[in-house]
């Protein structure tokens, strides 16, 4: 499972006093390119693989400025072209979960403008990191 820590910063709330809805996504996203900086793949969108098919989040509890969250992730599925990442947002002072997620990520040929098949190497390292 790979983790990543978040500060909530002052713009990422609302007027309300708790995260906006769309902040949770970012995370999200910052959280899913960590995981895979992990696997190898660097930002550069020459060589970037990947396209999001699609993502949710669930939101379970609120969470506020300058509280310092923890974005788990793990891989839940791992199929011929895609895989799907579930990911868990931790209040790590209070340690309550939040918000949950997951995305539906496509191996994705850019050139071709097609989705690809998984090369092996990669699913190897999604699977060392699967959870079921």
């Amino acid at each position: 499972m790979h983790e990543l820590q978040v500060n909530v910063r002052f713009g990422e709330t609302d007027a309300l006093g708790h995260i906006n809805n769309t902040s949770y996504f970012i995370y999200l996203e910052e959280a899913r390119v960590k995981y895979f900086e992990t696997l190898g793949y660097s930002m550069d969108v020459k060589k970037w693989p990947f396209i999001l098919a699609s993502t949710k989040c669930d939101f379970l509890s609120q969470g506020y400025f300058n509280q310092i969250l923890t974005i788990k992730t793990w891989v839940s599925r791992v199929g011929g072209k895609s895989f799907q990442l579930d990911h868990e947002i931790v209040c790590s002072q209070t340690n309550e979960v939040i918000a949950r997620g997951h995305a539906i990520v496509v191996y994705f040929d850019f050139n071709k403008q097609e989705s690809a098949t998984i090369p092996d190497l990669l699913r190897e390292g999604l699977r060392q990191n699967l959870i079921e």
